[in-house]
C-alpha cells in the first residue's frame, strides 16, 4: 500500500467535495457549500475548513478535479481553470496534480496548456474507477446540480463526448438534479388533483422542495438557500410548490401536496429515463450490467433501475465492499463525494 496521504478535491460551482485517503484506504469524505460565483474568497474559506478537519493531511499530495470553471465569475472556462488551479496552489502545501480525464494527470505548470482536458473532467474519474471495479455498467451520478450518465464497457469508460458541450448533445450530461434545478425547467405542464396545469416559469421552487416533501433529500445535502430565501420546513416547502401552479398551500391538504411532489418526481424520472435510454442505445450492454448509483440523488438512480429492469449497485459498494471500517455515514458521504473519492484513489493507486 502507498504510504502517502492523498486528498482528493472536486471543485464545483456550488459545492466543494473533498476526500482523505491514507495508505490507499478512503478514510473520510466531506462536502461544503461554496457559491463560487460570489468570489474566490468562498473557496478560500472552504479550504481553511478542510485543513482544520484533517490536520494530518499537512503536506499531503492533492488530486484535483473541477467543474467550477463554468461559473460566471470567470470570463471564460480557460480563465476559470487557471484561476482555480492558482488558488489551490497558493493555499495548499504538498504536491498538486490536476486530473485531465483520459489524459491522466497534469502538474501545475501544465494546467494552462491542458485546460480543456482539465475542465469539468470529474465525471471521468468516477466512471474510470467504477469501470475498473465492475467491467460493464452505466454510471448514474445524480447530484445537486447535474446528472452524469456514462456507459462502462469492458472495464473502460465508453463516453461519446468529452466536453460538457458534447455530452449535452449525446445525453450523457443532463442539467437536472435533486437540489438546485428550478422546477419550471422540468416540464411545461404538471398534474395536480387529476388535472394538468401549465407551470409558472418563475423561480418559485426547486427540486429540493420536491424531495424534501417526499422525504428523500438528506438535509446534509440541502445546503443552498431555498428559491425564496425562506425556511425549509414542510409548510414553507408546500408554499413554494403551490406557487408553481398559482395556488397557496392552504388551497389543498397535506396528501394533495405530497402527491404533487410525486408528480414532479415522475416528470424528472421521465426525462432522466429518456436520456439514459439514449446512452444505452449508443453503447449496448448486457442485460445484467447494472446501473451504478452515485450522488445525493442516488435514490432516483435506484428508481431508474427498477423502471428499465436492470440491477443497481451503489458507487460506495464498489469502494468498500463489505469492509467493516466503512460505516454507513462514510458510505453515504462517499456516494455524494464520488468524484473527489475517485481522484484521490486513482492517484493513490498509481503510487503502488
Amino acid at each position: 500500500m502507498p504510504e502517502r496521504v492523498v486528498v482528493g478535491w472536486d471543485l464545483g460551482g456550488a459545492h466543494v467535495k473533498a476526500s482523505l485517503v491514507e495508505r490507499g484506504v478512503l478514510r473520510d469524505v466531506a462536502q461544503w457549500a461554496c457559491p463560487l460565483w460570489q468570489g474566490l474568497d468562498r473557496l478560500h474559506a472552504v479550504l481553511a475548513e478542510v485543513q482544520a478537519r484533517w490536520p494530518q493531511a499537512a503536506g499531503a499530495t492533492h488530486a484535483i478535479t473541477m467543474t467550477g470553471e463554468m461559473v460566471d465569475l470567470f470570463e471564460h472556462r480557460e480563465a476559470g481553470v487557471i484561476a482555480l488551479a492558482a488558488a489551490m496552489g497558493g493555499a495548499l502545501d504538498g504536491p498538486l496534480r490536476f486530473y485531465a480525464g483520459e489524459r491522466g494527470w497534469c502538474a501545475p505548470a501544465e494546467v494552462a496548456a491542458q485546460w480543456q482536458a482539465i475542465a469539468s473532467a470529474n465525471w471521468w474519474a468516477t466512471a474510470a474507477l467504477a469501470a475498473q471495479a465492475l467491467g460493464d455498467g452505466v454510471l448514474v451520478d445524480i447530484g445537486s446540480t447535474t446528472t452524469d450518465l456514462i456507459a462502462l464497457q469492458g472495464g473502460t469508460v465508453r463516453a461519446q463526448g468529452r466536453s460538457d458541450a458534447a455530452r449535452l448533445v449525446s445525453g450523457e450530461l443532463v442539467y437536472q438534479c435533486v437540489v438546485r434545478t428550478p422546477l419550471c425547467a422540468l416540464a411545461p405542464r404538471v398534474v395536480f388533483r387529476g388535472r394538468a396545469s401549465n407551470v409558472m416559469n418563475e423561480f418559485f421552487a426547486t427540486t429540493a422542495d420536491v424531495y424534501r416533501l417526499t422525504g428523500e433529500l438528506d438535509p446534509a445535502h440541502d445546503l443552498h438557500p431555498a428559491a425564496d430565501g425562506g425556511a425549509k420546513d414542510v409548510a414553507a416547502t408546500r408554499r413554494r410548490l403551490a406557487r408553481m401552479i398559482g395556488l397557496d398551500a392552504r388551497d389543498a391538504d397535506e396528501s394533495d401536496w405530497r402527491a404533487f411532489a410525486n408528480a414532479w418526481r415522475e416528470l424528472q424520472l421521465d426525462e432522466l429515463q429518456g436520456q439514459l435510454e439514449r446512452v444505452l442505445d449508443a453503447a449496448p450492454l448486457p442485460a445484467a450490467a447494472p446501473l451504478v448509483a452515485a450522488g445525493c440523488g442516488d435514490f432516483l438512480a435506484e428508481a431508474l433501475a427498477r423502471r428499465i429492469g436492470r440491477p443497481c449497485r451503489s458507487f460506495a459498494s464498489l469502494l468498500f465492499g463489505d469492509l467493516p471500517q466503512a460505516d454507513a455515514a462514510l458510505r453515504c458521504r462517499a456516494q455524494v463525494g464520488a468524484p473527489s473519492a475517485a481522484v484521490a484513489l486513482l492517484l493513490a493507486r498509481e503510487s503502488v
